[in-house]
């Protein structure tokens, strides 16, 4: 049964990214910490591999936030951005961008086109699952397109990588919800130098 994930590197003390983000620093100050595990010296780690796959193979559609498109604010104007990850990005499917603005579809190499959706998650949700078909859908993030996702009630599982950083402020993931709100089942713990990856199923 195709299922709806939401991944995302967290510090210990429940950050994805740091304070001030821009274009030098996509993650906020400290932020790139967190992402250790999968670009750093561990990255071959069997068990980070499996995350990763897990993460990304066969993936049958994206959401994600503006912010983590990229650092362009507002109306997008005469911007080229593509995204942070170069010509050929690594997600390989349909990825739909949370936008308060209009954009023309960016067509990539590899199989990944962004769309850039005006009128909210659920939308965005609907348009993943008709191009998903019988395959995952990905909540890439960044925070508030995740909280998005889980208030609108379309997540099953939330995996998180926490590696053990303070960022001491930024994003913080779960942010404005109610005590007990979502509610969560450990479903699996695996470990590797320096991170430990929980995944939760969201019980409705």
């Amino acid at each position: 049964m195709a299922r709806t994930n939401l991944s995302m590197s967290i510090s210990a003390d429940g950050y994805v990214a740091g304070p001030n983000q821009s274009e030098d620093q996509p993650l906020g100050v400290g932020g790139m910490a967190l992402h250790e595990w999968h670009i750093g010296p561990a990255a071959d780690h069997p068990v980070n591999r499996q995350v990763v796959s897990d993460m990304m193979d066969g993936m049958g559609a994206t959401i994600m936030g503006r912010n983590m498109f990229g650092p362009v604010r507002g109306d997008w104007a005469n911007s080229d951005w593509k995204g942070w990850w170069g010509d050929e990005p690594p997600y390989h499917c349909p990825v739909f961008v949370l936008t308060h603005h209009a954009h023309d579809p960016i067509k990539m190499a590899g199989g990944t086109t962004f769309y850039f959706v005006t009128d909210g998650i659920e939308s965005a949700y609907a348009r993943a699952k008709e191009a998903a078909g019988d395959r995952d859908i990905s909540i890439a993030g960044g925070a508030s397109c995740a909280r998005q996702a889980i208030k609108a009630g379309v997540v099953d599982e939330i995996d998180l990588q926490v590696s053990p950083v303070i960022l001491g402020s930024g994003e913080r993931l779960f942010d404005g919800f109610d005590a007990g709100v979502p509610k969560l089942e450990l479903d699996r713990v695996l470990e590797a130098p320096g991170v430990v990856h929980l995944r939760y199923r969201v019980i409705r």
